[in-house]
């Protein structure tokens, strides 16, 4: 071949190159489908895959993010096939056409602390975490204020460098935005303080893996240079990896900053007026009916959205020829993940209420979030300023979160609620638009010391066990009765055994004696199992009930015995334990009869006694129809004013200071009876704070 013929030769070759990459960069059009289909509820556009297309501009066509593409079709994270099949929620789905999408500007380059990745088809948050070996919140954390999902192909994102972070390069950012306080008319007026999003590198966190395809455990651990034993028993909950799972590093932690939201200016929020403390909690019920008004609702719940999408698991129980089977099997459409069981109960509740509220006249927009322990999804949407304009707040669940969303919220006036029942109440500090909804532990010591003045002159043991939390509220509990009967009895007449619990399989027979010998055969016996610990409570009840016949003893617990699964019940019933309980339900009560019947008829099923649903429905109903009634600011400063009917509790707020949080104060005293029924004790004795 002469060189003539092969400089055309190599034209030719260039000038199809150049054809097939213009094609290939050439815009695709996507139509949005019309197809519909409806699974276990849920309705569903389906969008079949054609040539072209990538998971970025199909997003871009429905108005969703790519993350919120990848949880509903995990196998998206790999990238698109032609042909294949996609189901895009219609709630996700935006109205607004995708070229009215704003323009996305470029930040400022800072070398020292990023790396610079330009944009590919078909790239996504978690590809680029595996590529530079960052987790995908590292990433998120490098682009504040920017929808990566939403970004042009070509837009060069900033990916940390694996380094630490020093003070010189760390920079903070500031913005002003507005903020919109409601007077009691329901009219808004607008302030404009700053609210500064300071970085610092003060912080470590673990270091995660995200699985990909073909990586088991053993490849993970050395990859990482750990042994495989260290790697399982830091991921207990996972026995085998899919592709998508977290799995936390043993020893190994990275830098990063952390992100703390200052208070606005002081004369920028006005707190709500504190009115004389001669305010009481009415002793009559609150009617509520005929209301008026329109109020947005934030849900922040660990629903554990990634989790719920994983529709197949892994069948290891058959051996083939000395060979586990590994077989991955379909779960059935109605499986729930379980650590979001009792959060999705709790949103139906919350619906439930909803619908009720509707029925008496408020227009209600509610609006769900999927927040787990990290802190930095509580931080997203802060910056994207999707909770501004909430009238209220449920949730998160974890204290981290919470504080931070109660600082921000609290800004703004929002009030937040936590909805479970938390071990301290210490975030309630300098949180006064936060309300702690279940009674913390602090709340059932003290109602529990003022009991026992019914019992003066009794033998007094706190059974407890050897951890450092337990040990200290076994303390605080000994230090309130004390004070409670020296009310009434000299110093040297109380007596208090503090008894550490030790197992069988340490002191074997001895264990039973040695709580013998911290009893009085003389006079009566008070037993306070001061312990939330399966184990402490299951093996001590069982100690006392053998000796029960031979002394006088009354028995009391920790709320959390009545969830113990492994507890002998009918012990509990011999020896008539006495718990002090956040809730109690009357299932003969006609809205408790009503409440399950719409929500056997909505969700096909009745929640049981113990079951979030219950407390999401006292919530919603609690607020939104106080605010209604008494007027946003008033309420929010006095909520004891309002006491309407409830299903499972009567929230009794109070406060300790005016600066702080509210705290639920309403438990009740439950028996186990002899009859082998529970009975609600009329207790005198409950423990109201003073209201400086």
């Amino acid at each position: 071949m002469d060189i003539l013929t092969k400089y055309k030769s190599l034209v030719v070759f260039l000038a199809l190159l150049l054809f097939f990459a213009a094609s290939a960069n050439a815009q695709v059009r996507i139509d949005r489908s019309g197809d519909k289909v409806v699974i276990s509820g849920v309705t569903y556009y389906i969008h079949t895959v054609k040539k072209g297309e990538t998971l970025y501009s199909v997003s871009k066509a429905y108005g969703l993010n790519t993350q919120d593409l990848i949880r509903v079709n995990p196998t998206a994270a790999e990238g698109l096939r032609e042909g294949q099949s996609l189901r895009i929620p219609e709630r996700l789905v935006d109205t607004v056409p995708a070229a009215t999408a704003p323009e996305v500007v470029q930040r400022p380059r800072n070398e020292n602390l990023y790396i610079y990745h330009k944009l590919q088809a078909g790239e996504t948050i978690y590809r680029l975490s595996n590529q530079y070996k960052v987790t995908e919140d590292d990433i998120l954390r490098s682009n504040p204020d920017i929808d990566i999902s939403k970004l042009p192909l070509g837009y060069e994102i900033a990916i940390p460098r694996q380094k630490p972070l020093n003070e010189k390069e760390v920079e903070g950012y500031q913005k002003t935005q507005p903020v919109t306080q409601r007077t009691e008319t329901g009219q808004e007026k607008e302030k404009q303080p700053t609210v500064r999003t300071v970085v610092t590198p003060q912080k470590k966190r673990p270091f995660y893996h995200k699985v990909i395809r073909g990586e088991t455990l053993s490849s993970i651990a050395r990859r990482y240079g750990v042994t495989l034993r260290n790697l399982r028993k830091e991921n207990r909950d996972i026995r085998f990896p899919q592709v998508g799972d977290s799995l936390r590093i043993p020893g190994m932690t990275v830098a990063v900053p952390v992100v703390e939201v200052e208070e606005i200016v002081a004369d920028t929020l006005t707190v709500p007026e504190e009115l004389p403390d001669t305010i009481a909690r009415p002793s009559e019920l609150t009617p509520v009916t005929g209301l008026t008004g329109s109020y947005d609702v934030a849900v922040m719940l660990p629903f554990h959205l990634w989790e719920n999408s994983r529709r197949f698991e892994i069948d290891s129980s058959r051996v083939v020829a000395g060979k586990r089977v590994y077989n991955e099997i379909n779960r059935p459409d109605d499986w729930i993940y379980p650590r979001s069981l009792g959060f999705v109960e709790m949103y139906e509740g919350i619906l439930l209420a909803a619908d009720t509220l509707r029925s008496l006249g408020l227009n209600i927009n509610i609006h769900a979030f999927d927040v787990k322990i990290d802190t930095m999804e509580a931080v997203s949407l802060i910056r994207s300023g999707r909770l501004d304009n909430m009238d209220l707040i449920i949730g998160p669940v974890y204290s981290e979160n919470l504080a931070v969303i109660a600082s921000y919220a609290g800004n703004l006036g929002i009030p937040v609620v936590s909805p479970v029942q938390l071990e301290k109440n210490s975030v309630l500090e300098n949180s006064p638009f936060l309300f702690l909804s279940g009674s913390s532990l602090d709340v059932i010591q003290n109602n529990l010391a003022r009991k026992m003045q019914d019992y003066a002159g009794c033998n007094f043991v706190i059974i407890h066990s050897s951890a450092e939390e337990e040990m200290q509220g076994a303390e605080r509990l000994k230090n309130l009765i004390t004070d409670q009967l020296g009310q009434t009895m000299l110093p040297e007449e109380i007596r208090i055994r503090d008894m550490i619990f030790f197992s069988r399989s340490v002191y074997g027979n001895d264990s039973i004696n040695r709580l013998a010998y911290s009893l009085s055969d003389t006079t009566g016996n008070v037993i306070i199992i001061a312990s939330e610990d399966a184990p402490v409570m299951s093996e001590t009840i069982t100690n006392i009930h053998a000796l029960s016949r031979k002394y006088k003893l009354d028995v009391f617990g920790y709320p959390g015995m009545r969830y113990l699964d492994n507890l002998d019940h009918r012990i509990c019933f011999d020896l008539g334990l006495l718990i002090y309980s956040p809730y109690w339900i009357d299932f003969s009560q006609p809205d408790v009869k009503r409440f399950n019947s719409e929500f056997r008829e909505k969700f096909l099923t009745e929640p049981p006694e113990i079951s979030y649903a219950w407390q999401g429905y006292d919530i919603l109903y609690f607020f939104l129809s106080g605010m209604a009634i008494h007027g946003r600011e008033l309420f929010i400063s006095h909520p004891q004013i309002h006491n309407p009917d409830l299903l499972h509790t009567e929230f009794d707020f109070r406060r300790s200071k005016p600066c702080d949080g509210f705290e639920n104060q309403k438990s009740y005293l439950v028996r186990y009876s002899n009859n082998y029924e529970l009975e609600l004790v009329q207790d005198d004795n409950q423990y109201i704070i003073n209201v400086e």
